[in-house]
């Protein structure tokens, strides 16, 4: 019976994908400015190379977009890569964790993914994520993002 019930349970759990969820802390541009500065949700879905993000804002607003993978290899893509080249990502990195870090910590990291999420009222945010590779902190993931508003935000998943 109970050899039965594990691969049920896998298949479930393989075929709902990973549900993670979080928030968005305004740390440079107008938002941060606001006291208190205005915290949003975050929800993350998907498995393994892609999956989708939805974050909603202060004034109701839902933005969505769908993630994927950032090559390893500079100038090139992957099938599932998003694309944000308007984007200076090692700016906004050292903007939210200091000058440096993105070159020392997200670069060339395994799992690297990026999303641009679009608003129901206008609103674009650009998102860059990823997991550092050590063993023991596999479920840490570190992000920022940047909307069109001249607002940075550090995503703490």
């Amino acid at each position: 019976m109970k050899t039965r019930a594990v691969p049920l349970v896998c298949a479930v759990l393989f075929l709902s994908g990973c549900f993670r969820s979080g928030q968005l802390y305004p740390v440079q541009g107008p938002l941060a400015a606001q006291v208190p500065p205005p915290i949003y949700a975050a929800k993350m879905t998907g498995a393994f190379n892609s999956g989708n993000i939805t974050v909603t804002l202060a004034n109701g607003e839902v933005c969505k977009g769908t993630w994927g993978l950032v090559s390893r290899k500079p100038g090139a893509a992957t099938a599932t890569a998003v694309a944000a080249p308007s984007v200076d990502w090692p700016k906004v990195w050292d903007a939210v964790y200091g000058s440096g870090y993105y070159t020392a910590n997200v670069l060339g990291t395994p799992l690297h993914v990026r999303s641009t999420l679009t608003g129901s009222k206008g609103t674009t945010l650009d998102v860059e994520m990823y997991r550092r590779d050590v063993p023991e902190q596999l479920t840490e993931i570190h992000g920022v993002a940047q909307d069109n508003r001249g607002d940075i935000y550090k995503i703490v998943i």
